[in-house]
């Protein structure tokens, strides 16, 4: 069974608006990793920008690969410990 590319675009949409949502950067603020949190956050949201951009120009494909971008830098913040997110949950890999 083929994937559904307008399902994954939505599903993986709401996967990095939601994470997005739940992080909240951990470093202390005027830190060296608090500025790498703040760095990735940034670039994630920039994902979600562009994603939403190539969905309005009927673009899914483009999209997808935004949304999930966008994902990839908030899991990994979250993985090294820039971010604290909740335990419970799909938004993130676990450990």
């Amino acid at each position: 069974m083929t994937a559904d590319l307008d399902e994954k675009t939505d599903r993986y949409e709401t996967l990095l608006s939601s994470a997005l949502s739940a992080a909240e950067i951990a470093p202390q603020e005027g830190t060296p990793l608090y500025e790498a949190a703040f760095e990735c956050r940034e670039m994630a949201e920039s994902y979600l920008e562009d994603g939403r951009h190539f969905r309005s120009q009927d673009d899914p494909v483009n999209a997808l690969a935004s949304f999930s971008y966008g994902h990839g830098w908030m899991d990994a913040g979250a993985r090294i410990g820039l971010f604290e997110v909740p335990e419970e949950g799909d938004l993130f890999t676990n450990p």
